[in-house]
């Protein structure tokens, strides 16, 4: 059974185009729109006994932006997924924080499909 990826972003347009290029790879896809609504997904996945196998999520979104969602995913049965932050944001002092926080990986906007895909590779198979 395969595992979904969680997308964590506000661009419903970013969502769409993540979604359209995972999935046309092999993977399966559940979107939010904001660190707090992802951390809604992930409860109600883990009522339903799912589990996903990786997150990908934006780092500037309201309600809850993605340092302090990546933060909040460390601290619960999700913290053993790998998340990768794909963001328009260069600065390294963000970078720093979010690997603090539990980020594996860093990824720019606007994501090249091959090398979102090589990435996906290494943290999960089809």
């Amino acid at each position: 059974m395969n595992r979904p990826i969680l997308i964590v972003d506000d661009s419903p347009t970013l969502r769409t185009s993540l979604s359209f290029c995972l999935e046309n790879a092999g993977y399966q896809t559940i979107q939010s729109e904001n660190g707090q609504e992802g951390l809604d997904t992930l409860t109600k996945l883990k009522e339903e006994g799912k589990s996903i196998g990786l997150i990908i999520t934006d780092i500037n979104m309201p309600v809850m932006d993605g340092i302090g969602f990546i933060r909040e995913v460390k601290a619960t049965s999700f913290r053993f997924v790998p998340i990768l932050v794909l963001s328009t944001e260069t600065e390294r002092s963000l970078k720093d924080q979010a690997k603090e926080a539990g980020a594996a990986g860093w990824l720019n906007k606007p994501f090249r499909p091959e090398q979102l895909l090589w990435v996906v590779k290494k943290f999960i198979r089809v």
